[in-house]
């Protein structure tokens, strides 16, 4: 009864008229006050459903890479790069949502384990170069049990994923439009 009734008042909201309300700083949200109540509930949250279930995976992948010996963030960086070697940082941070600043620390983890090399480009000194060991191309062999072991956990088909995955990056590119 409660989920109805939030649902019933969050797809009354003018998303038009509260984006301009909201930008001109108004005190006013065109919904009564049982509306507003039901907004600021953590469980009606998008932003806390999608932050509890990312900590949930997480938790899941942990065991998993350990095994490899990688974090998970280490393991993304790995995914990318097993898909494309030669990297310049710049790209690979782009890919992976990261900035310089988290993502260089991780680099140089992942360099002292030898499973990637950093060499500065030739034609540009500014730019740093990520590229496979021949160590962490061998790797790859041992994480495609990965995905495998993340579909059981989740209890979903592979078709459920796959339509929740491209939802999820719908949403993704919305919200990074709106926040620009």
């Amino acid at each position: 009864m409660k989920k109805r009734f939030a649902q019933k008042y969050f797809l009354q909201l003018d998303c038009v008229q509260y984006k301009l309300q909201f930008m001109k700083r108004a005190n006013t949200i065109p919904v009564d006050a049982a509306a507003k109540a039901a907004m600021l509930k953590l469980d009606n949250q998008l932003c806390f459903a999608l932050y509890s279930t990312s900590l949930a995976m997480t938790k899941v992948y942990k065991p998993l890479l350990a095994n490899l010996g990688l974090t998970y963030p280490q393991y993304l960086v790995m995914l990318v790069l097993w898909e494309q070697d030669q990297l310049m940082v710049s790209a690979l941070g782009e890919r992976l949502f990261l900035d310089s600043g988290t993502l260089t620390p991780l680099l140089k983890r992942l360099e002292a384990q030898g499973l990637i090399r950093r060499a500065r480009s030739a034609e540009d000194e500014r730019q740093v170069i990520v590229s496979l060991t021949a160590e962490g191309k061998s790797l790859r062999k041992a994480a495609a049990e990965v995905p495998p072991a993340i579909l059981c956990s989740t209890g979903c088909t592979v078709p459920d994923l796959i339509s929740l995955t491209a939802e999820i990056k719908a949403l993704r590119e919305t919200l990074s439009k709106a926040a620009s």
